[in-house]
Order: structure tokens, then C-alpha cells, then sequence
């Protein structure tokens, strides 16, 4: 009865191992909508496929990071104009005016500050919402997917715009 077992072990304990020492599948990317398809001339006139080279534009996002001109950056990300850098906040209650302090010395300020919130919109606390106004932008507040789509739109039509996106998988 022991050599049974004891064979049965010796072959199926290779193939446990050789499952486990098999990759993890990569998160799927989604694309971003489009919100050009709002527009009435999207169908004769498609700018997102003439984007310069040098413009950031957000091509995808998964629930810990985004794709931005075909390269995968993980968690949340600061962006200013073309410039484009790694954000400490991870959680929504992270966004603080310390955290856009940033803001107080980038010139030429951004017209709009967008502010990826996450999977779901967010109330914006006043005190930071009084600080990005004391800067002169706007601010607008909703999900990452939808904060990434509208900088792409902002930012190719010349617009000075900055984000501030946390990845689309931050839940509050």
C-alpha cells in the first residue's frame, strides 16, 4: 500500500511544481474610451492617430497602472503637460495639497488640474479644492479611466492641462 502512494507522489508532485513555476497571466489592459465619438466630425477627422511622437498619451490602464505611449507604468502618476512622473499618493484620502505642492512652482500653470479618483468619482475635500483654485487652475474630479481620456483630449488640442491619477483598481 506505501509503494502505491509513494508512486503516485513521485508523478504528480513534478507536475505541482512544474503549475506553480508557470507565470502569472499579465493583467489585461483596457483601452480608454473614446471620447472624441461625442464630436460629430470623430468619423472624417481622427486626431488620436496624428499625436506627435513627443505628446503623452494614455493608451490603456489596468487596476494598478496605465499604458502611456506603449510603455507600462505601475501605480499613480503625475502628469504636467508632456511631462510625465511617479506619484506617491495610493489611496484617494493620500491626495493632499502637499502631495500637488508641485503646482506651486510649475509655470506655465495648467488650465485644469484632472484628478484621476480611482475606479469611482470622488468628493474633492475643500481645503484641496481652495488650494488648486489659490494655483489659478480648475479642477475637475472623476475615475481614472475617464480623467486619462479627457487629458489625451486636452492635451492634443494644445491645452495646458495636468493630471493627477491614481490607478483605476483604487477603490476609495
Amino acid at each position: 500500500m506505501g509503494g502505491v502512494r509513494q508512486r503516485a507522489m513521485t508523478t504528480t508532485l513534478p507536475k505541482l511544481i512544474q503549475s506553480l513555476r508557470k507565470e502569472c497571466p499579465k493583467p489585461r489592459i483596457k483601452q480608454l474610451p473614446s471620447l472624441r465619438r461625442a464630436f460629430s466630425l470623430y468619423d472624417q477627422i481622427n486626431l488620436i492617430d496624428n499625436v506627435p511622437e513627443d505628446q503623452l498619451r494614455f493608451q490603456g490602464y489596468t487596476d494598478t497602472g496605465f499604458r502611456v505611449n506603449g510603455v507600462e507604468y505601475e501605480g499613480s502618476l503625475l502628469c504636467v503637460g508632456n511631462l510625465l512622473t511617479s506619484w506617491a499618493p495610493s489611496s484617494f484620502s493620500q491626495i493632499t495639497p502637499d502631495s500637488l505642492s508641485i503646482f506651486q512652482i510649475v509655470r506655465p500653470i495648467p488650465e485644469i488640474l484632472i484628478i484621476g479618483c480611482g475606479r469611482y468619482t470622488q468628493l474633492v475635500d475643500p481645503e484641496l479644492r481652495r488650494f488648486i483654485q489659490s494655483t489659478g487652475m480648475k479642477l475637475e474630479a472623476v475615475d481614472s479611466r475617464n480623467a486619462a481620456a479627457t487629458y489625451n483630449i486636452l492635451n492634443e488640442e494644445g491645452r495646458p492641462v495636468a493630471a493627477a491619477l491614481l490607478p483605476y483598481g483604487v477603490s476609495s
